[in-house]
């Protein structure tokens, strides 16, 4: 008698199914706040977000009514949950540039979705797509879209899931699995015993640093209540999405670009460790090693390009320090912004904001890249592996601080920085074989695995990504998730035995 093994399934595709339900029944309510907007401004919008919120409450209530989880979820399950959400976040979010008309195609309304909630920032409107449609430009759009797209950013920023964790209790679980999951960065840092306390606090630290930017930009006769929260939302989440074409230089204010470089900034710093001050444990500020590196690599970022923008081109030295400061910041959180077109700037300006492209800020913030704990961790091991060699039977640990760090992180971070770099490397080749010349396919696979937003070459901080073939912009979406989900949450998927048992 012969006996069949049938592999079977490592999770349970009903649990999946069911809190992925739950997200987007929560997405639903985010696409009525733009009817807010369309209310105000007498627009004609209305349409198309109410039936988009009908979608996501049909669709989302009905898988988690039907298939509502009665357990604690499965690492595996998390996983897949995580990728499951963002992918059907942004297909539901794309329906209302749909229905009002504004892009040519789901494709290109997908695109701007996924760099919506991953706070990537790259945008198909004010270009011409492959296919020869226009796309209308950024302030031609109506006023409600602009606020769903800064809007997705925000709800991004944070993470949607980690959102929903705090104010979703009817789930039925703690929610640690997703915590970890979509958590940026190689360590989850958390503030109490209960992951939702801890999601809670973190987004109540992020809305505080939101409405106290929207005040200040609100203040400045240069913008108004829409263009400040706008603005605030974008900058809070390290997104870069604007309510102008050309971005934040558009308004032509000192004080707008020092406000939004300071909170872009603090988007990039550990909110757990901004909760921390507020508590008053000021001694965080000098005992964070990762801190003390994101604030000295960002002066020393600022000083070089602003030397560079004065020495060697006709910006005068407060001006060289603005546009240099400002834009410094805005790569090195992976925010976009821009001021400036800094394609045209001196080659050692245009050279250091090459390197920051594959930085980002510090892990546990909003930003996205590499993070600042993985490169602390990869030179401290370069150097360990220096004085290896000259001590071969020495055990010499990596230290951050007074902390050593365990050997596991250190093979995962190593890891991680080859498929990042792989990564980088196969979307920029696809990209050539669709027609993109060599600098616009590098700039592009940065900017969108990064989350940076604006890029080099023919997707420029003057220029947009509607020329992209569609299968480029897939292959781009699909890079955006994986640098907003760390890499291995999605590429785990892709291995044989994640699904199997």
């Amino acid at each position: 008698m012969r006996l069949t093994h049938h592999k079977i399934l490592s999770f349970d595709i009903k649990i999946v199914l069911g809190v992925v339900g739950a997200f987007l029944f929560f997405m639903g309510f985010a696409l009525l706040l733009p009817l807010f907007i369309d209310l105000i401004y007498q627009e004609d919008t209305w349409q198309a977000f109410l039936v988009s919120a009908v979608i996501s409450f049909g669709i989302g209530g009905g898988l988690f009514k039907a298939y509502r989880p009665k357990r604690e979820l499965k690492n595996r399950e998390a996983f897949l949950i995580v990728s499951l959400t963002w992918i059907t976040l942004s297909m539901v979010g794309a329906i209302p540039f749909v229905l009002a008309g504004v892009t040519s195609s789901f494709t290109d309304a997908f695109f701007e979705t996924m760099s919506g909630l991953t706070t990537t920032g790259a945008t198909i409107f004010g270009g011409t797509t492959a296919s020869g449609q226009v796309n209308p430009a950024i302030e031609m759009l109506p006023k409600s879209l602009l606020f769903w797209r800064s809007l997705s950013h925000w709800l991004g920023g944070m993470g949607i899931i980690v959102l929903s964790i705090a104010i979703l209790p009817l789930l039925g679980f703690g929610g640690m699995q997703l915590f970890q999951a979509e958590a940026p960065g190689p360590t989850t840092d958390k503030l109490t015993p209960r992951v939702q306390n801890t999601a809670k606090l973190l987004w109540l630290v992020y809305a505080g640093f939101t409405f106290v930017e929207f005040i200040l930009l609100w203040l400045h006769p240069s913008m108004d209540w829409f263009d400040a929260i706008n603005h605030a939302f974008a900058t809070m989440a390290t997104g870069g999405f604007s309510t102008k074409n050309g971005s934040v230089t558009d308004f032509n204010s000192i004080y707008i670009d020092v406000i939004i470089t300071l909170f872009m900034f603090f988007a990039g710093v550990n909110f757990a460790l901004h909760f921390r001050l507020f508590r008053g444990q000021f001694a965080t500020l000098t005992s964070n090693r990762e801190l003390r590196f994101y604030g000295m690599l960002t002066v020393a970022s600022v000083l070089v390009i602003s030397a560079s923008l004065w020495y060697q081109s006709d910006y005068s030295i407060g001006d060289a320090i603005r546009y240099g400061s400002f834009q410094a910041v805005s790569i090195i959180t992976t925010t976009g912004f821009g001021t400036a077109d800094y394609e045209l700037w001196p080659t050692v300006a245009l050279f250091v904001l090459l390197l920051l492209f594959f930085t980002g800020g510090c892990a546990g913030s909003t930003a996205g890249g590499p993070k600042m704990i993985r490169w602390l961790i990869l030179i401290r091991n370069s150097f360990k592996e220096i004085t290896q060699t000259l001590h071969p039977k020495a055990i010499l640990p990596v230290r951050i601080g007074s902390f050593a760090v365990e050997p596991a992180v250190v093979r995962t971070v190593l890891s991680f920085f080859i498929l990042y770099l792989f990564l980088f490397a196969t979307s920029a080749l696809i990209l050539s074989f669709l027609g993109l010349d060599f600098i616009s396919a590098l700039g592009a696979s940065i900017a969108c695995l990064g989350n940076i937003g604006p890029g080099l070459g023919n997707v420029g901080p003057t220029d947009n990504f509607a020329y992209i073939p569609d299968l480029g912009k897939w292959v781009l979406s699909l890079a955006m998730m994986i640098g907003r989900l760390e890499l291995f949450t999605v590429l785990i998927l892709f291995s044989p035995k994640f699904w199997h048992e």
